[in-house]
């Protein structure tokens, strides 16, 4: 990705996460969003794996055929971006890079700890913040980026204005 195409990509990207903010995260939406998320790859068979957090909570897991057990590899590096720096894994991973920066070594952290590569969204709530991390991997970063940022728009879009 060139220079300029990374900049708009971190524009993007900071909208995506400003737009997406839920008036509540209970459960039962956590359920109901993993659900969808594994509706959407079914039908589009992609083979990937869905992880939420509500906190440290992990409270729904799947995994579609084609996956392996370094998914949830990726999944645990991933959500660890976004708990430690308070924005996706994605953003995180193309603010660096449109530094022309390597997000690891400039923070000392082990790539098999800490990978910010697309694909980890925080859960922000209003008037609270981050109370959670929804990821997918299995795909290309900005598509298991995309697929996340799909079903939450649904999910915002299902609650009442706050």
């Amino acid at each position: 990705m060139s220079e300029p195409d990374t900049t708009a990509a971190v524009s993007e990207v900071e909208a995506q996460e400003a737009e997406l903010v839920l008036t509540a995260f209970t459960h039962d939406q956590a359920w109901h969003l993993g659900v969808r998320l594994v509706e959407l790859a079914t039908e589009r068979d992609l083979p990937v794996a869905v992880d939420i957090r509500k906190g440290t909570q992990q409270v729904f897991h799947a995994a579609r055929p084609g996956t392996t057990p370094d998914n949830d590899s990726w999944i645990e590096r991933k959500v660890r971006v976004v708990y430690r720096f308070g924005a996706s894994s994605y953003l995180v991973g193309l603010r660096a890079r449109a530094k022309g920066r390597d997000f690891n070594a400039d923070h000392g952290l082990a790539f098999q700890e800490y990978s910010a590569h697309g694909g980890a969204f925080p859960v922000h709530v209003s008037g609270v913040g981050i109370v959670g991390v929804v990821t997918v991997s299995g795909l290309a970063q900005q598509d298991d980026h995309a697929l996340v940022v799909e079903a939450l728009r649904e999910l915002v879009g299902s609650q009442p204005a706050a």
